[in-house]
């Protein structure tokens, strides 16, 4: 009788985990499309701040493509390339800085077509509150110190963090978060100026891709 009790109970339990199992599944399955369009229009929105209409007559998240670059990502990462008449006027890439102090940040990095740093944005982070999470723009406006910067030379100083030698303020307290993202700015920077022609040539092809 014991035995028959705790047979029925276990197969209680089981219906109820299958049960939980595919509501879960259902709730992903009907919440997904309403994220990545949410997400789209957040990434939009930070898109047009950095690159501003007037700098381009094209649809900015179409004209994505994927850049296959070690350096910037260790999986293929998006592009989004602005053109006015045809003409290539800015890049947004989305990179990622591998040694950030909780683990891997994810920047958005725009540059006007010469090189110039047209605006940086973080994407996504694990760094700690209230010390790495300077390097977003609500926090700080740290990440503004970018702007309008660009790579000089096999070897610009200028990028690194003030307490090796160069430009960029550290957060007290929290100098590996800083100094990641010049690294990863910086690479972004020197890949792009090297790279750029080739990757414009790149076939548009993003369409739920993420770095």
């Amino acid at each position: 009788m014991i035995g028959k009790s705790m047979q029925r109970n276990g197969l209680i339990l089981a219906a109820f985990a299958i049960a939980a199992t595919l509501l879960v599944m259902l709730v992903a399955r009907l919440t997904a499309e309403p994220i990545a369009r949410e997400q789209q229009r957040e990434l939009l929105q930070v898109l047009n701040q950095l690159i501003p209409p007037a700098q381009h007559d094209n649809d900015l998240y179409a004209s994505c493509r994927l850049i296959d670059d070690a350096e910037l990502a260790r999986t293929p990462t998006p592009m989004y390339l602005a053109t006015l008449n045809g003409e290539p006027t800015a890049a947004a890439l989305e990179v990622v800085a591998p040694n950030g102090y909780s683990g891997a940040i994810r920047l958005l990095v725009a540059l006007n077509w010469d090189g110039e740093v047209a605006g940086v944005r973080t994407l996504q982070h694990q760094e700690t509150p209230g010390l790495g999470d300077k390097i977003e723009l609500r926090k700080s406006d740290w990440i503004l110190s970018f702007d309008g910067m660009t790579v000089n030379g096999s070897d610009d100083e200028r990028w690194a963090v003030r307490r090796d030698g160069g430009v960029f303020d550290q957060f007290t307290g929290a100098t590996i978060t800083p100094r990641a993202v010049v690294q990863a700015v910086e690479r972004t920077v020197r890949r792009f100026k090297q790279q750029k022609l080739q990757w414009q040539q790149t076939a548009t092809a993003c369409e739920g891709e993420t770095s």
